[in-house]
């Protein structure tokens, strides 16, 4: 289960940063002037972080669950080897 988690979370930052880049890039070679160049790359940077800040929030919530399931399975074997 651990390793689900570490590739999951190495694929999920391969993509945002792929999407970081690819975003940048398509705004860079854009045809604008450079205060809607500058504009549209603060609205991509605040997608970005939202989605970073989803993403973490959830792999947190999946933290919280291991760690829960890792305690009542702990509680579960102390309960068995005391009886």
């Amino acid at each position: 289960m651990e390793n689900s988690t570490i590739n999951n979370g190495k694929l999920v930052g391969a993509v945002l940063l792929g999407a970081a880049i690819g975003g940048v890039l398509g705004v860079l070679f854009a045809p604008d002037k450079g205060t809607e160049t500058r504009k549209k790359i603060m609205t991509k940077g605040g997608d970005l972080r939202d989605s970073i800040k989803d993403k973490f929030t959830g792999l947190m919530d999946n933290v919280e669950e291991m760690e829960s399931e890792i305690a009542d399975k702990i509680h579960h074997k102390n309960g068995a080897v005391k009886a």
